[in-house]
């Protein structure tokens, strides 16, 4: 045995966690990587056993061809001081062996860790691995799944000779026989006694034997002495599994028996028959009356009589009438209504999910006084529940076997047991655009707005680049996996008045293939159609996902879905059991510009809800620009009027406008405009009469932040498109317009604006690893202050500098008092203002402080409190009518 502390490579052992024939396994700390591993040892008194060692070795061969979320992976193999071992993924939770000596488990469990385990033997069987000893105990039960263990008796798919030693011991646990006999008697199939190959039918015996111990709490097959366990598999069947457990459904025991048939060629011929099997059964749920229809044997034999065969065939026509009474119907079209938790806010951008079984929907929501953060919601519940660990979370989404979310939040892209359990950080993604997961535990994500599609392993590592955008000021988001798991569409948002597209990318060969011009997300359902957004509706459309060509109609689904005109995303939903989830007002995304004082008291409103920017007042007070979708889903400038309430459009492009900033003497707007590819600064009089100027090019994006009240400086944002982080840069106005960078660093800074008297410079950055607001002395070298202390964002100077507001990360209104008349910066006390509510909305939308500190402008949506969803099922039924 080993003792804790002690080291095999980079590995620190921490304790033992089991010992069994084929070595000890041990938990242990990976130093180079911070992670918890399993150390399998093959101690130095065994090493010299050369059938020991090759085992060994024969397990890392097995387990590194394969790659699948449901086998235990396997990281690293090394000797150490005479010691051979192997590094392998660390798995929590229990044996399937344990949890079967608590009873058998309910057929939905059953179900779903039979077609994960299926699904494992037909990666191995199809890579040329037969396990050979698949047994409750090879099995680990986590919160991701099931895993497959213990490839140390692994083959290849090659001649076996084996001899059956005469004298047999006696044993009350399963018998593992050591020598020429290898694997484990309960579960070793008939011709593994006979000396004869061991071939994936082998393995599927095993698994159906393990399948009746689930099934019943009984082993298929028993016996005091080996002698009789081995007699018992060779001649005798196991009673019915209903004689057992009545509840369980026929077509299962079906499987069940077929798997254990004695001749190989009655039993299921490869991993895939019997996984469609399960799955069959799975999706037919409690209907699942009659065996599904069985697959065609390989080899056919003349075994019984005419007489025989016509007695046969008066019974086929009998179960086929059962089958048809008794087989699945099809689910009725259904459309219902899912509340949000009261005085829940949602955010504008159809933060939400429905997993892929279609039992629960998870969306982003804040709670009264609350941040934004994550919520789920079984469908079978009446109640969600908040997601601690996930605030401010973005853009969620549901691992294939719906046990985990992914989600985007603080600058990573994340993952969470919804069941339980931590937020785990996967990798950095600065402003995430959508992220899928794929079925070999492959995220495909959008870690910024201007990125490519890039592929991280769903347990973390090093982002790769799958493909980049073809022109600058592209921007490739929110993609979504095709059935074969190796193909992924995303969007492709175009600068320059271009036509968006829908794309498809090989994840292995990077080729990518223009599908259509469509302007917004779109998602392949298990139907054969592909859903997107027409002319503001959801349509579904014939797609080939093997050639990629839409073909016939598209029929509308949905009206006038909601849609996030600004990031191109139609926000619906749904599951592969035919479930749809879409946001419950017409007009959810829409806000209206609203005022308010600074006990949170409405004031007024400005203009009629659209699909809106972020505001930017006048220094007079008189003028508001804000940036507004059009029909085309660009955004352009528009001018309103605060006294006569009336608005007229300000800038006529066929790109993007929008970030205006005014002039101190209110004749000019500065904005971004993505004309070129990419975000640019422009100028404009704001009386509309000539034309405007460009300002500021350049490699990253840039963005007008604020404009100094001597009318000197211009300071602005800008994004590099190679590391998606934000520096702040400043624009002489006079003199040789050349900008420099003023505040860079390996962090992200945003959001600069200049005191009233152009000394101090306040602005946030995630350097502390999230948002705070400092302030720094401009425009020269000197001190830092840190402002806020539990996160804060979007700084405002009041008119004579001697107030700074922000906004927390659960959308409160702080004003914090400041001193900075001398050649030091104090900071005083701080209050909460808009009576301690949220404001009603994400600051990031736009949330304008006006210069005296006494009212709020921001675009709300129609409805402040919750807006329910819409759920359909069977949503397929709408194309027919």
């Amino acid at each position: 045995m080993l003792n804790p502390g002690t080291k095999l490579g980079p590995n620190e052992i921490i304790g033992a966690l089991g010992a069994g024939g084929m070595g000890e396994v041990y938990r242990a700390r990976d130093s180079r990587l911070d992670r918890t591993v399993a150390i399998k040892v093959l101690p130095s008194h065994l090493s010299a056993d050369a059938e020991r060692r090759q085992r060994l070795e024969r397990e890392a061969r097995a387990v590194s061809s394969l790659n699948h979320p449901h086998i235990c992976t396997l990281y690293d193999i090394g000797q150490y001081d005479g010691t051979d071992y192997l590094v392998l993924e660390y798995l929590e939770g229990e044996t399937l062996a344990d949890r079967l000596g608590r009873g058998p488990l309910p057929t939905d469990q059953l179900l779903r860790i039979a077609i994960e385990i299926t699904d494992a033997l037909e990666k191995a069987h199809h890579q040329g691995v037969i396990h050979r000893d698949l047994k409750p105990g090879n099995i680990m039960l986590t919160k991701a799944g099931s895993k497959l263990l213990d490839f140390g008796l692994a083959k290849p798919a090659l001649r076996q000779e084996s001899t059956l030693q005469s004298s047999l011991p006696t044993a009350a646990k399963p018998l593992t026989a050591e020598g020429a006999l290898v694997g484990t008697f309960h579960y070793m199939a008939p011709e593994q006694f006979e000396g004869k190959d061991a071939d994936a039918r082998s393995d599927l015996f095993a698994l159906g034997s393990v399948l009746y111990e689930m099934a019943t709490g009984k082993r298929a097959f028993e016996g005091k002495t080996t002698a009789s366990v081995i007699a018992a598999v060779l001649e005798r069947q196991p009673a019915p599994i209903t004689s057992v457990q009545p509840m369980t459904p026929p077509a299962l025991e079906r499987v069940v028996m077929t798997c254990l048939e004695k001749d190989p060629e009655e039993r299921y011929q490869s991993a895939h028959d019997l996984k469609l099997q399960l799955q069959w059964i799975a999706e037919a749920g409690s209907q699942a009356g009659v065996p599904a229809p069985v697959v065609a044997r390989r080899k056919n034999r003349e075994r019984v009589t005419w007489a025989i065969i016509g007695v046969l065939a008066v019974l086929s026509v009998l179960l086929a009438v059962g089958f048809i009474l008794r087989a699945p119907k099809a689910q009725p079209l259904i459309r219902a209504s899912i509340s949000l938790p009261p005085q829940a806010m949602t955010p504008p951008l159809g933060f939400f999910s429905i997993s892929p079984d279609g039992r629960r929907l998870v969306f982003v929501a804040a709670a009264a006084g609350g941040q934004p953060q994550l919520w789920v919601r079984p469908l079978d519940s009446l109640a969600a529940q908040p997601l601690a660990g996930t605030e401010q979370a973005m853009y969620p989404f549901w691992s294939p076997d719906s046990h985990y979310v992914g989600f985007f939040a603080e600058g990573k892209l994340k993952k969470i047991d919804p069941s339980g359990g931590p937020a785990q950080s996967l990798c950095n993604a600065p402003d995430g655009r959508g992220g899928a997961w794929g079925g070999d535990d492959v995220i495909a994500f959008a870690p910024g707005v201007f990125s490519g599609i890039f592929r991280v392993p769903a347990i973390g590592g090093t982002p790769v680049e799958v493909t980049s955008p073809a022109n600058p000021g592209d921007s490739y988001r929110f993609p979504s996996f095709l059935p074969d798991g190796r193909h992924v569409l995303f969007l492709s948002q175009t600068g320059s008045g271009k036509k968006d597209l829908l794309q498809v990318v090989s994840l292995e060969s990077k080729e990518v293939k223009t599908i259509a011009e469509i302007s917004s997300n779109a998602v392949y359902d298990s139907s054969g159609y592909l859903l997107y957004q027409r002319e503001g509706n959801l349509v579904a459309q014939r797609f080939d996902a093997g050639k990629f060509v839409l073909s016939g109609d598209a029929f509308p689904v949905i009206e006038h879905v909601p849609t996030d005109a600004d990031r191109g995303n139609v926000l619906f939903s749904v599951s592969s059991q035919g479930i749809l989830v879409y946001p419950g007002g017409e007009n959810s995304s829409k806000a209206q510009l609203t005022w308010f004082d600074r006990d949170g008291k409405q004031l007024g409103t400005l203009g009629e809800p659209e699909d809106l920017g972020g505001p930017a007042l006048s220094p007079d007070g008189k003028k508001v620009v804000a940036s507004i979708s059009g029909a085309n889903g660009k955004f352009s400038l528009w001018m309103f009027d605060v006294t006569r309430g009336i608005s007229s459009r300000f800038t006529f492009t066929d790109s993007s406008d929008f970030f205006s900033v005014w002039s101190p003497d209110g004749k000019q707007v500065a904005y971004s405009s993505n004309r070129a590819g990419r975000l640019e600064l422009y100028v404009k009089p704001a009386s509309g009469v000539e034309s405007e100027q460009l300002l500021v090019t350049g490699e990253g994006e840039s963005m007008p932040m604020d404009w100094s009240r001597d009318g000197r400086y211009l300071a602005y944002q800008t994004q590099s498109r190679t590391t998606k982080k934000f520096d702040l840069w400043i624009l002489p106005i006079t003199g040789d317009r050349k900008p420099f960078p003023f505040i860079g660093t390996d962090a992200s800074e945003e959001a600069g604006t200049f005191s009233p008297d152009g000394r101090w410079f306040a602005y946030m950055s995630d350097e502390s690893g999230r948002y705070e607001i400092y302030v720094v002395p401009f425009p020269g070298h000197g001190g830092k202050w840190q402002v806020s202390s539990s996160g804060g964002g979007f700084p405002s100077w009041v008119a004579n500098g001697t107030e700074l507001d922000y906004f927390t990360n659960d959308r409160k209104w702080m004003a914090v008092e400041v001193n900075g008349k001398g050649n030091d910066f104090s900071i005083g006390t701080s209050k909460t203002l808009f009576g301690g509510k949220p404001i009603p909305v994400f600051p990031q939308r736009g949330a304008f402080v006006t210069r005296d500190g006494k009212k709020l402008l921001t675009p709300v949506q129609g409805d402040t409190g919750s807006v329910p969803f819409t759920l359909v099922t069977n949503w397929g039924a709408a194309i027919k009518k």
